[in-house]
Parts: C-alpha cells; sequence; structure tokens
C-alpha cells in the first residue's frame, strides 16, 4: 500500500494564476473548492426540498452514525451513509430541480477564495468529487465554469433514486484517480487541487499537486466575482442548515405554524387599521418610510392613485396596506385559491390578454386606490426585473413604492412548489419584518397624457427608481426567464386557471 505524504504538496497559496489559459486544473469540491468540509448542509437541502421536514429528520438522524463511520470505517463509508438518507425514494427529476433551483445559491456564498483564484485562472476546468454527480453538476457547470463534472454515481429505479451508489462506488482514494485516470487516459492534468489525504493519489497523477489547507478566517468569494451571478433560486430555507440549524427547524416548524395561523388570522379579520399593531404584537415588524398620499376622493371625481411596487412576496399589496392604514384592491397573477380566500384586502386576476387587462384595471382605478406588482413575478436577490408597461399607459396617478423584506429562517416564495404555502412560511418565520418605502409622486412630465412619455420609457424610469432607493441593480430578466431557471417552464397559467381569471374580470367590469 503506497503512503501519501502532505510533504511533497506545497499549500495553495504558493501556485500562480498567471499565464493558465492553456492549463487543465483539477479540483476536488467539499473543503477544496468549497470552504466547507462537510457536505451535510447540502445533502440536507435536497433531503428537506425534495422529501419534506421528515426525511430531513431521518437525515439528522443518520448523521451521527454516518461521522461514526467516517472516522472508524472509512469517507465511503459515512458518505454512503448520507446519500442514503437523503436520496432513498426520492423522483430523479425532484433531485434535479433541486440541484438547478436551490444549490447554486449557498454553493455560491461557500466558494474558497485561494482555490478560486487558480481554478478560474485555467483554461480547462475539472471537479472530482464524492458527492453525487447529480446534485453538484448544474452548479459547477453553469456558474463556475466546469468543463467536466466527475462525481459519485447513484442508483435509481424507475425514475427514483435507491439511495445506493453505482459501481466503483463512492469516489474517494483510489477510485477517484481511477475515474481520473478513465476519462483522461492520456494527459496528465497540469494542476491538481485537493484538501485531505483521500485526495493524493488523484492529485499525484497532475503536474503540479497544491493542498488546500482548513482556514476558518477566509471570506468566501464576493458575489460580483463570480462569473455569473445568482440572480434567481428557489427553496424554502433561507440559512445553510448546518446539524444545529436543521434541528432548530425541525423543532421550529410546528411552533412556526401555529404562530402563522395566528398572524395571518389577525391580519385576515382585524381592521386594516388594526392591522400593524396586531403584527407588531406578534413579533412583525413593518417599517413605513416616506409619505404616501391620501386617499382619493370620490366626491370631487378624482381617480385613484396607482401604487406600483417592487415584487419580493404575495404579501406585498397587503403590507402596503396595513402601511396606509386602509385596504388596497391588488391586481394579481398565478395566486392560489387558498392565498385568495384568506386576503384581507381584494385581489383581482390578471388574464394576461392585454385589452381586457387594460379595461379592468382602468375600471378598478375608477373606484379607489390600487396597487400593482409590474414584475410579474418575485425576485429574492437584489435585483429588479422588467417592468411590464401597461400600467404607464392607463393613468398618470402614479406613486412608486419600494418593498423590502427580511426572513430568518424559511422564505416566503416559491417557484416549484405550492403557492398556497407561501404566506405560512413567510409568517413563519420568528420576527419577519416589511418595509415600506413611499417615492415621490411620478411628476406630470414624467408621465404618458402629461408629458408624452411612452410607456416603455415611464416603466423604465419607475424600476431605475425604485432600484435606486434600494440600492439593487435593473435587469431586463422577466417572468419566464425566472421559470425556465428554476421549474423547467415558461410559468404559463394552465387553461383551467385561464378561465378563473375571465369569470372573475367579468364580475369586476359587470
Amino acid at each position: 500500500m503506497v503512503v501519501f505524504d502532505v510533504a511533497p504538496f506545497k499549500t495553495v497559496e504558493h501556485c500562480t494564476s498567471v499565464g493558465r489559459e492553456g492549463d487543465t486544473v483539477v479540483a476536488d469540491m467539499d473543503g477544496t473548492l468549497l470552504l466547507g468540509r462537510s457536505s451535510f448542509p447540502y445533502f440536507a437541502l435536497v433531503a428537506f426540498e425534495v422529501c419534506g421536514v421528515l426525511r430531513l429528520l431521518f437525515l439528522l438522524l443518520a448523521a451521527p452514525l454516518a461521522g461514526m463511520l467516517y472516522y472508524l470505517v472509512s469517507e465511503s463509508a459515512g458518505i454512503q451513509v448520507l446519500i442514503f438518507a437523503a436520496f432513498a425514494g426520492a423522483r430523479v427529476e425532484d433531485i434535479e430541480s433541486a440541484a438547478r433551483a436551490v444549490l447554486p445559491k449557498f454553493y455560491a456564498t461557500d466558494l474558497h477564495p485561494e482555490t478560486w483564484r487558480v481554478f478560474s485562472a485555467c483554461g480547462r476546468r475539472c471537479v472530482l468529487t464524492a458527492n453525487p454527480r447529480i446534485m453538484v453538476e448544474p452548479f459547477l457547470k453553469e456558474y463556475l465554469g466546469a468543463h467536466l463534472v466527475i462525481g459519485t454515481e447513484v442508483e435509481t429505479y424507475r425514475g427514483r433514486a435507491t439511495g445506493r451508489v453505482c459501481r466503483p462506488g463512492v469516489l474517494v482514494g483510489r477510485n477517484k484517480a481511477a475515474a481520473l485516470r478513465k476519462q483522461m487516459p492520456e494527459a496528465a492534468p497540469e494542476v491538481g487541487l485537493g484538501d485531505r489525504e483521500t485526495d493524493y493519489p488523484f492529485m499525484s497523477l497532475c503536474q503540479e499537486a497544491y493542498v488546500v489547507p482548513a482556514n476558518p478566517k477566509l471570506e468566501p468569494v464576493a458575489r460580483d466575482k463570480l462569473p455569473k451571478p445568482v440572480v434567481f433560486h428557489d427553496g424554502r430555507l433561507v440559512l445553510r442548515p448546518t446539524p444545529l440549524l436543521a434541528l432548530l427547524t425541525i423543532l421550529w416548524i410546528p411552533v412556526g405554524f401555529l404562530l402563522a395561523c395566528l398572524r395571518i388570522a389577525a391580519g385576515a379579520l382585524l381592521p386594516m387599521r388594526y392591522v400593524a399593531l396586531a403584527f407588531r404584537a406578534l413579533g412583525i415588524r413593518i417599517t413605513v418610510r416616506g409619505t404616501p398620499p391620501p386617499p382619493a376622493s370620490k366626491s370631487l371625481g378624482q381617480s385613484g392613485v396607482l401604487f406600483v411596487c417592487s415584487h419580493r412576496t404575495l404579501l406585498d399589496p397587503i403590507f402596503l396596506s396595513a402601511a396606509l392604514g386602509r385596504p388596497i384592491a391588488a391586481v394579481t397573477y398565478s395566486v392560489s385559491r387558498l392565498s385568495e380566500f384568506l386576503s384581507p384586502i381584494r385581489t383581482v386576476a390578471l388574464t394576461r390578454d392585454r385589452a381586457r387587462d387594460s379595461a379592468m384595471i382602468k375600471q378598478l382605478l375608477e373606484e379607489g386606490d390600487l396597487v400593482i406588482c409590474p414584475e410579474g413575478t418575485t425576485c429574492r436577490e437584489p435585483f429588479l426585473l422588467r417592468f411590464s408597461a401597461l400600467f404607464a399607459e392607463l393613468t398618470d396617478q402614479i406613486v412608486p413604492v419600494a418593498m423590502v423584506n427580511g426572513m430568518s429562517m424559511f422564505h416566503g416564495t416559491t417557484a416549484r412548489g405550492w403557492k398556497g404555502m407561501d404566506p405560512f412560511y413567510f409568517f413563519m418565520n420568528p420576527s419577519p419584518a416589511y418595509e415600506v418605502t413611499f417615492l415621490d409622486k411620478l411628476p406630470a412630465e414624467l408621465t404618458c397624457g402629461g408629458g408624452g412619455k411612452t410607456s416603455h420609457e415611464v416603466a423604465n424610469y419607475i424600476q431605475r427608481a425604485i432600484a435606486s432607493a434600494l440600492c439593487y441593480e435593473c435587469t431586463s430578466f422577466t417572468r419566464k426567464d425566472k421559470y425556465r431557471a428554476l421549474a423547467g417552464n415558461d410559468g404559463t397559467v394552465p387553461e383551467k386557471k385561464k378561465m378563473k381569471n375571465k369569470v372573475e374580470v367579468d364580475k369586476v367590469m359587470g
């Protein structure tokens, strides 16, 4: 048996990143490309997002066994336990969906700066990892520009993972070296990067090899240094679930659900002028900035004000109403029946038929104030999606509103799951927060009617104004871009739902 020693390998700080455009780099993942040496948080994310809280509990209970096998038997045995606990019985397409939509956000915030310096400088990038390839490949290829990902292959049967791994087993030690030889039988890669003794076999096959030492003081690579930012991501968990955080999440869920029911009942049953006070008493923080306009006076023939909001969750119109102390009607799209039933404000569904939607919005403005979110869908990151310009053609009474929310445990939006749970997950956070900033009413000279501006010019101006107030970045991404990235579809509403929306518009228009 060959014993590999750390002495022959220098640390990654000694590896130059200059003139590497023609070189091939092969890097391990946990502890090398990533600062974290444990893959448990990512298995936990897959377990929770694919199979739910009971699977997360099962994984957490299996983690001590995995750790014991890791140290007493082999690294391979410990990883096999995690794979079985997280994957057994799960649909392959659901695992692929979580790998594409959920994991990149967490991987991107844990990137090792020294490894990334070398990895990004090389012209051809390969990742050799013990993690399941199905779990890591979307992030590595799409966001880090990896050309080749060699990982553990998970066994499947009739579209579901069995929890076992395919031959030759988990890629650690000599299995890694054998897999690298198979993929690159003739050429020896120029650079090999690893962090532990089981990486030494494949590192010895490279012309240069460097060890990535553990350094808890290092900060991960900044978001703006990545070749592609993570604009869209899905999943319910806000924080990377370490074993302790996973345990706290499991213990909190039943308590949080009861608290969410109480908060939703307060918002739905109390008069809107008391909702802000009730929310504050129940641990929900609402911060109001700017001066909102007074309600329109029908006796003076005034039309309603159109509040144009950035879109963070489906609760934006409700928190706007709470900030104003009066219910404001909202136009919506693709909202679940449960959310409509629980809503304390009037909601009217858009049909995506331009003529019908224009007539409906005009009718609603004649009846009073109205709120609209022209992005058409939510975005969690500090970006604003493209604003639909339809609203700018319908009124000159426009007030931009910048919305920001804070969640410490659960996200209150989803692209892949059931949207009816969105308000529950938001209110399940221990102390959720909303900040509502009213910007100045749009001057007449910047509107379509008074200033002769085009609807696109008005929409783009408001997008930039809200982005400036929030220090966000404007983008040209749309609802379709988000759903293609996260759910593999364009977010089109089924025909049955469209019919329901049409009936609702008919009711509004009489």
